[in-house]
Parts: structure tokens; sequence; C-alpha cells
């Protein structure tokens, strides 16, 4: 017995123990014996798994987080068409914030005469000393083998330039270049810059120079088309940088300030944003799946814990112990055990994911930022939410043992624990799991998903167990059959018990294997390796059977090729823009300005039709993005005029249509479906891969001169850099809880060993045979698998269907076959555990067998 004894009536001078020394010796005793290892193993486990998933998620998240904001430029950018206020600069400084400002536009730069004279249209960027604030330039010298990585921009009197640039002009590194009135000494090739920016914003090849030199070219004039930027990063506390940002906006709306835009990464970069945001969920599911799988063992450990001890407590009562001082010391017990076993989970997990990092190595930077107490608080949480919620009912029912069951082992059996403990439990760690969650709509649907599917698996293999009663025919069926359906039968409750646990895990793993593949692939198709790297604007009409031709002899295959119109938005069902949105300050940029627009006689593949029809009954109609139309606050049925080139071209709304603008693709605001508009001025713009071919760049510029192409590849390199990383992230987390997710099965299978030892002691004293006892075994456990396992997938199928659509925003395609492998899967899994588990009891001798079962 465990427990020590209370005060007989020959000792009754001395005082009876206080609960908390009962507590104390029950817990030391207990652990002594090993009754509280398993309890103890579970809530370490699930607090190490959380933990150690929570730790290198934050520290991970924060990374990505960072890195994205290098192709920014800084955690906010506030970009403006004229000189930024001076007031901004110095409410920054004031802030305490890291700053850097710089100035961009599209300029001629020209090779001296003595290099031919030639020119090159350029994308230049006047940066200062603080350049950049987030990431690392990448410069080749002159002499050097490999570009070197540096934290700072050209020196005043020098330019680093692109390779596009030395090739179209004829130069090298150390010839001269002329930009505007200066001629500036060609220091280096860029190869990488964080900030460079994608579309058509950066269209010419870069050059960089230092900010004190643009004044000496004479290029920026009153009329002059400048992008003038001021990036900063929050030097300490980020609080500062939300104060600074909202403080901007007040700036930008209450004095009216025309062109200025603040960037962050929810805007900045929308290309990054989804990926991003996705990561962040998945690995948010990681550590929430964590959490379920370890509600299960520590409630499947508990109530082992609690069948082992009916026997002490039963005694207990007899020596005179009280329910009110047993139900206190098993409290108090639950309660230290808790906050050891929570303490040791996130040592535990905070090693795990330190020794994580160094296993992978190249995969992940070292570099991480330290994570946040947030992981640490909620293991804390979960562990002493997990014992008192979901262990605690149920041990506390031995209080309650009658002293009868000394002479009666049929009384006082374990119970469900009452409704009112058990949805105390579930409220407690429901609460927990949504601020794991850090996703209102993912934790309900997570939480909620996983609440129904326990009930119906619990309904469905009572059911089960009925029918097999029925099913399974003394008559005809194999002896194994018989004895493993018999035995199922026998214990109905524990039967339930194991496949609803055992389905609540494979769920878990079932659910992150489908969600992980589908979202890694919705990843990889958003960036394939042969994503365009070439988008070509300004072909004229004349020129595209040529320029198709050139493509084709490149050997340029699946390019996007359509018709590019510029036109101006000018009403709205009849009424002038101007006027209509004067309140609006995104609408009224986007009437400021000229939106592309194009025809097609079929909606592009890479679309996705939101509303409404793409070829619709109307010859006039048109297709509009759905992020434009809720800027402008239209819809289905609205007409929308727009200025071509002189010319009115009308059209009422009859498709909307959800564009991916990080998709590296051809992608339009507004587009007509028509194959043909022959009154409209046109050109024709592509995008493609370009090919391996040295100087095909140069090929296209001798053929074509009057086109613009606009190189994206050092765009694209960046966005796929970053997005294989969340791949590999994504892909590690998810093997690490994988085989956490096996460990807890396997602890689930476990805690009915005492029970399978007796039965095979009982069952061996009447004859039966190791062999038989072992076809029995593995007939049981994996029938109870494949039951577990196929009702885990469908529901999986159900929940991941609902996070893809609502939470992730991905097409769902999960196989019809899912349900099949799923039982395979869990029969193979269940018969594993249990041979592992029970591997030893079929070879031991009877009668030691019989011994251990009488004292189990």
């Amino acid at each position: 017995m465990s427990f020590a004894a209370p005060s007989t009536p020959s000792s009754s001078s001395r005082r009876s123990p206080s609960p908390w020394q009962l507590a104390w010796r029950q817990t030391v005793l207990d652990f002594r014996a090993g009754e509280l290892r398993l309890v103890l193993v579970a809530v370490m486990l699930a607090v190490a798994a959380l933990t150690a998933v929570g730790f290198f998620a934050d520290r991970l998240q924060l990374g990505l987080q960072r890195d994205a904001a290098q192709l920014l430029g800084g955690d906010l950018v506030i970009s403006s068409d004229q000189p930024l206020p001076e007031g901004f600069v110095q409410r920054a400084q004031s802030a305490g914030l890291r700053m850097t400002q710089h100035a961009s536009f599209p300029s001629m730069a020209r090779a001296g005469d003595e290099q031919g004279g030639g020119t090159r249209l350029v994308a230049l960027k006047a940066v200062d000393e603080a350049y950049p604030l987030r990431g690392a330039l990448k410069v080749q010298a002159q002499g050097q083998t490999q570009p070197a990585s540096l934290r700072r921009g050209p020196a005043v009197g020098q330019v680093w330039v692109e390779e596009a640039v030395l090739s179209g002009l004829g130069l090298k590194v150390g010839d001269g270049l002329w930009l505007g009135d200066a001629r500036l000494s060609i220091a280096g090739v860029l190869t990488q810059e964080p900030d460079r920016g994608a579309g058509f914003m950066s269209f010419a090849p870069r050059v960089m120079m230092h900010r004190q030199d643009l004044a000496t070219t004479g290029l920026v004039q009153p009329a002059s088309r400048v992008t003038y930027r001021l990036a900063v990063v929050a030097a300490g506390s980020a609080s500062s940088l939300e104060r600074f940002e909202q403080w901007v906006k007040a700036e930008v709306k209450n004095k009216n300030l025309k062109g200025v835009r603040v960037e962050n990464l929810e805007n900045g970069r929308p290309e990054m944003r989804q990926t991003l945001e996705r990561a962040e969920k998945f690995l948010n599911l990681v550590a929430l799946l964590s959490a379920l799988l370890a509600a299960v063992a520590v409630a499947v450990a508990a109530r082992d814990f609690a069948m082992k001890r009916l026997d002490d407590c039963a005694m207990l009562r007899v020596l005179g112990l009280s329910q009110r001082s047993m139900a206190w010391a098993f409290v108090l017990e639950f309660a230290l055990l808790a906050l050891v076993a929570s303490g040791l989970g996130v040592l535990a997990g905070a090693a795990v994911h330190f020794a994580f990092i160094g296993l992978l190595g190249a995969l992940v930077p070292t570099d991480l930022p330290w994570p946040s107490g947030r992981a640490a608080y909620l293991g804390l949480g979960v562990g002493v939410a997990l014992l008192m919620g979901f262990g605690l009912p149920t041990v506390l029912q031995l209080a309650k043992v009658p002293a009868l069951r000394v002479m009666r082992r049929d009384v006082g059996q374990i119970r469900p624990a009452s409704l009112a403990a058990v949805s105390a439990g579930v409220v407690a760690l429901g609460a927990l799991l949504m601020t794991v969650a850090r996703d209102p709509k993912m934790g309900a649907l997570t939480v909620g998903g996983f609440a129904v599917a326990l009930g119906v698996f619990a309904l469905v293999a009572w059911g089960a167990v009925l029918l097999l009663r029925k099913l399974v025919s003394e008559a005809t069926a194999p002896r194994w059959l018989l004895l493993a359906t018999r035995q199922v039968a026998a214990r109905p409750g524990l039967a339930v018990l194991q496949v609803a646990s055992l389905a609540v895990g494979l769920m878990a793993l079932a659910l992150l294997v489908l969600l992980r593949t589908d979202l890694v692939d919705s990843w990889r198709k958003a960036t394939p390796p042969d994503a365009p790297n070439r988008f070509v604007i300004n072909i004229q009409p004349d020129q595209a059977e040529a320029f198709q031709g050139l493509l084709k002899g490149a050997g340029v295959t699946g390019h996007d090729w359509y018709p590019m119109i510029r036109g101006r938005l000018v009403a709205v069902n009849g009424e002038p823009t101007g006027p209509k949105y004067a309140a609006n300050p995104e609408a009224r940029r986007t009437i400021d300005r000229e939106l592309n627009l194009s025809h097609a006689a079929q909606m592009p593949t890479h679309n996705v039709l939101v509303k409404g029809q793409w070829a619709a009954p109307d010859a006039s109609g048109l297709s509009i993005e759905e992020g434009l139309a809720q800027r402008l606050g239209v819809g289905l049925g609205d007409v929308l005029s727009f200025d071509v080139g002189g010319q009115t071209q009308e059209g009422r709304i009859n498709s909307i249509r959800k564009v991916d603008w990080g998709s590296m693709r051809a992608n339009f605001f507004v587009m007509f479906p028509r194959a043909e508009m022959p009154d409209v001025p046109t050109t024709y713009m592509t995008a493609f891969k370009a090919p391996a071919t040295p100087g095909f760049d140069s090929q296209v510029g001798r053929q074509f001169p009057n086109v613009t192409v606009v190189d994206v590849s050092a765009s694209v390199a960046q966005v796929q850099n970053v997005l294989n990383q969340v791949i590999r992230a994504v892909e590690v987390l998810f093997a690490f809880t994988v085989a956490t997710g096996l460990m807890v099965l396997l602890a689930t299978i476990s805690a009915t060993r005492d029970a399978r030892i007796r039965e095979a002691a009982i069952m061996r004293a009447c004859g039966a045979s190791s062999h038989l006892l072992g076809q029995v075994q593995r007939a049981e456990l994996m029938g109870l698998g494949a039951l577990a396992g196929g009702l885990a997938s469908a529901a999986a199928m159900g929940v991941g269907a609902g996070l893809a659509r609502w939470v992730f925003e991905f097409t769902w395609t999960a196989s019809p076959w899912v349900p099949l492998v799923g039982m395979v899967a869990g029969a193979v899994l269940a018969g594993l555990a249990g041979w592992w588990s029970l591997r030893e009891v079929l070879r031991r001798p009877v009668m030691q067998t019989l011994r251990q079962a009488s004292t189990a």
C-alpha cells in the first residue's frame, strides 16, 4: 500500500497526519512504487511536445518575420511621391527607431563616349549610410570570385550595378557610368538586394548610388516621378513602432497628405503575406494537436492509475482514513505532480528545441531570435489543466471506494467521471487550446471538430461491440477470432475507451498528414521552379508574331500572353469617380492612376472565379478583381466606365475573380471576356521563365528595342528562399509531432497491459497455447486499430476540409482512399504497439504470470 497508515486506537495520543503530510508521503511512495510514472511521463511528454513545438515555432516565426521584413526593407516603410515632411524623421528619431531614407526612380544611364556612348533604362536607387536596415547586400567587386555580403551601401562617388547594365552598355567594373550630369565609378556588381520589390515597380536593372550624389546628377526635377521611402525598425520594444505607425497614419489623415502610403509586411509585400500566415497557422495547429493528444494520454493514464489503487484505498478505509482526508490528499498529490511534471516538461521542451535546432544544421538558421515566455506559460497551464481536469476527476473516485471491497472485489469499480467534472476540464483545456491556436476560427474548428468526433467515435465503437456479438458465430468462426471478439464484447466500456482514444490520436496524425501535404503543394504551386522571371511589356501588335517566334526558337514554352490596355476609371454607374470617392483614400489612389486592363475569351487558369459567370450573355460585360471591387464598393451588375486613350469603354460587372498577386503570373485588375477588341489601342505583354542562354535579354533588346524587359529573377529567388525555409520548418515540425503522437499512442495502448496480463494468465491456466493467445491479441488489437483508423481518417477529412477552406484558404484534394489507408495504418500501429507492450507476457511461465496477475 502506498498510503501511510493513519493513527490506530493504540496510538491515539499521536496527532493524525494532515492532508499535506499524507499527500507528500503518498506522492513519494507512489513514485517509488512506479504508480505515478505513467501519469508523470504522459504529462511530461505532453508539455515537452507542446513547449518544444512552441519554443521552436515561436523562434522560427520570429525569424521568418525578420527575414520577410528584409523583403520590405524594414519593419515599417513610409513611401511617398514627394519628399516626406521633416516631422516624420524627427518623430522616428524621438521614438528611438533606427531608420534609413532612400529614393528610387527610373532613369537613363549611359556609357562614356570612349565606351561607345550607349544608353540603358535603369532603376536608380539612392541610399544613405544606414541602408540596409534588414538583410544584407551582395556585391562582387573587381578581382573577387564570389560576391561579398555587405551591410552598407556604395561610397560617395561610386555605384553598384546589376550585370544587365554592364552587358547592355558594354562596360566592366572600374569604368565610369554617366547618370545625368554626374560620372560615377562602377565599384561592383550587385547580385542581391533584400528589398528589391516585385512587379513593375522595379522593372529595369538596378543601379545603386549614395544619396549625397543624387543632387549632382541633376536628375530630380519638380515634375520627376520619384518614390521616397523612410524605412524604420524597432531598436527595442515593438510598442514604439506601433505608436509611430499610428502617429503617421493620423498625420496622413489629418493633414490630407496625398500620395503617402504606410507599408508593413501585411500590405507592403502581398506575395509573402499569405505564405507567412499559412505557416504561422500550421505551426499553431501542430501545437494544438499536441495538446489534444496529451489529453487522451493523461485521461487513459489516470484511469490506469486509479484502477491499480482500488484495493489500497479500500484497505485505508478499513483502517479509518476518512473520505475527506483521502480526497484532499489526492488533490494535493496531483497538484504537486502537475507542477513538477509541467516544470520538467518545459525544461525538456526547451532542451529538445535547442538540440533540434543544432541537429538541423544548415536547414534552419542558427541566429534565430530568442523565444518569448509564451510557450513556457502555456506549457505550464496545459500541464496543470490536463492533470486537474482530465486526471483528477477519475482519481477522486478512489476516495469513495467502500471498505467492503476488501472482501468483495466486484464493488467500488471506477466509473466515468461526472459530467460536471469533465465539462470543467474540457472548458479549461479548451480555453488554453484557443490561446495556443491564436486564431479563433482555427481553434473552434479544431477543438469543436475533435469534440464532436470523440462522441461519434464512442457511439460507433459501442455499436460495433454490440454488432460483434451477433455477427461472430460460435459454430463457424475460427477459435482465435471467437476468443478475440468475446474478449472485446465482455468489456465493452474498455473497448469503447480504446477505440475512442486511439481514434483521436490517429485523427490528429491523419489531419497533420493531409494538411501538410496539400499545404506544401499549394505553396510549391505558387512559385514553382519554372515560375516566370521575365515580364515583357509594350510589344506592338505588328511585333506579336515575331516575338512569339523568338520565344519558341529559344525553347520557351507555357508562357503567358495577353493584350494589355491602359485605362483610367472615370465613372461608376454613370457617376464620376472624383466626387464619388473624394473621402475614400484607398479608392482615390486607384482612380488617380491608370489600371492594367486586358481581354481574353477564356478566364486565366491561375485566377479563381468568386461570383458570377465569366462568359455572360451580355457581350459588354467585364470581370473585376476581388480586392479592387471591395475598394471601390462595387459588385455584380454595376457599370464601370474607363478612359482608354481618349475613348470610353463601358462594361457591366458579370464576374468577380480572386487573383493571387504573388503568383508571378500575368494578372489584371479588369478583364473583358472577349476574344477581340479591335477598336481599343492595345499592346501585348508576356511572362515566361528566361532560358539559360547567355545574352538572351540583350538579344531581345536588339531585335525589339521598343519593348521593356522586366527582370524579376531576384524577387522570385527571394520569395522562393523564404518559401523553402517555411516548407522545411513545417516538414521538420510535422515529423517531430508525428513521432510524439506515436509515442502517446503507444502509452495509450500500454495502459491496458495489466488487464491483458490477467486475461492471459487465466487463459493459459485453462490450457490456451502461447500461439493462440498471440493470435487473439493481434486480432483484438488490429481490429480495434482498424476501426479507430477508419473513423479517424474520415473525421480528419471533415475537419481538414473545414480548415483548408476557412482557415488556410486553399483547395482541398483529399483522396477517397484515405479512410481505407487509415484503417490499414491504424491496424498496423495498434498491432505493433500491442506487440511491444505485451511481447514478454506470452513468453513467461504460467505460474509466474498468475502470481503477477494476482498482485497487479
